[in-house]
């Protein structure tokens, strides 16, 4: 038996696939006008072009190093999609990327995103993209340019992915890599606010499907309904650091994220040294507390969140007072939340948290 394909008749275009290139181009077009609100004076030319250019300036830097780091949002973003609210997750994609480039004493530059999606949502892509200028602005860096993929049949409908990249410079001899910290040093904890982006897939496992929640309710440990908690965006420190690395001694810096407090410390210190942490020194928001009470054991919590600590400064003795009061007059809770002993230990958490 012979078979014949049918051919159509009638043009098929791009559009048909479920590509419409006319509309991605016009959103395109408008991100570029809100991506100059970003823009510092290094940018060469705007978005729009196959690359982004950059003059560096390097007139009190002597040996320019560029330090890079790239991240996501994770499952955070399924909270953003289901509440349909997108402005605060762009800023949540560059605070990943810039904090964790912050913790080497880098200064950020640029920024460049990564957009991928089944079909373009307009209003969706402007609200992320403009979260991620807000982003930008908070941590002083540009962005530079970014990508916006359209594959239908790839993601749900209403559903999107984010990747953020972002680039900085430090000068070589103030590289941190946590090799000068020594017994004596002391460990200062800057706040965060709430969960930041990490350990979203067992938030919601245990406040949607263990305990059917809705994003709606408002459980009694918190202020306010649940939605306006998870998506409360993850703090960018930039303003905070730059001026402590300017003016004081920092022997290592840490960006709590997955792994938790232990996991990520433990990251930068050299051998011979442990860091012996008091969980009554810091205050942990009430949205960790909520998750101890559905269940969530002690050890899993300590690996898998914050805890309220998004970043730990490890600095001497004599600087530590100094290094809060700048850190704090930028709006930062900073506290005392340890010191460097000699030992072998790691991270050693201790006592009852402060709530």
């Amino acid at each position: 038996m012979e078979f014949v394909k049918a051919v159509t008749k009638e043009p098929i275009r791009y559009r048909d696939a479920g590509v419409d290139v006319e509309a991605g181009d016009r959103f395109a077009a408008g991100l570029a006008q809100i991506a100059a609100d970003s823009h510092r004076p290094e940018v060469i030319g705007g978005i729009g072009g196959f690359a982004g250019l950059f003059a560096l300036n390097t007139t009190n830097i002597t040996e320019p190093v560029l330090v890079s780091g790239t991240d996501g949002v994770g499952t955070k973003l399924l909270i953003a999609q289901q509440a349909g609210r997108h402005d605060t997750i762009g800023i949540d994609l560059v605070a990943m990327c810039v904090n964790d480039i912050l913790t080497v004493g880098a200064e950020p530059l640029f920024f460049l995103d990564y957009l991928a999606t089944g079909v373009l949502d307009a209003d969706a892509g402007n609200q992320v993209v403009t979260g991620i200028v807000e982003g930008c602005r908070q941590s002083g860096c540009a962005l530079l340019g970014g990508e916006t993929a359209e594959m239908p049949g790839m993601y749900a409908p209403g559903h999107y992915d984010l990747a953020g990249f972002a680039v900085g410079v430090v000068d070589r001899p103030k590289i941190l890599d946590g090799s000068q910290i020594k017994p004596g040093d002391v460990v200062l904890g800057l706040g965060s606010a709430g969960l930041h982006s990490n350990g979203f897939s067992l938030v919601r496992h245990v406040l949607f499907e263990r305990n059917q929640f809705t994003l709606e309710d408002r459980p009694s440990l918190l202020t306010g309904p649940l939605v306006d908690e998870l998506l409360q965006p993850t703090r960018i420190y930039t303003q905070a650091i730059l001026p402590v690395l300017r003016n004081h001694r920092v022997h290592g810096m840490a960006h709590i994220t997955g792994g938790g407090i232990a996991g990520n410390l433990k990251r930068i210190l050299p051998d011979g040294v442990q860091a012996v942490l008091d969980r009554a020194s810091w205050a942990e928001p009430p949205i960790f507390q909520l998750l101890r009470s559905l269940g969530v054991p002690p050890e899993e919590m300590d690996l898998t969140f914050n805890l309220g600590l998004g970043m730990l400064l490890v600095c001497p003795a004599d600087e530590a007072e100094a290094i809060r009061n700048l850190v704090a007059s930028k709006e930062v809770p900073c506290n005392q939340v340890g010191a460097i002993e000699a030992g072998d230990a790691g991270v050693i958490v201790s006592g009852a948290s402060s709530s």
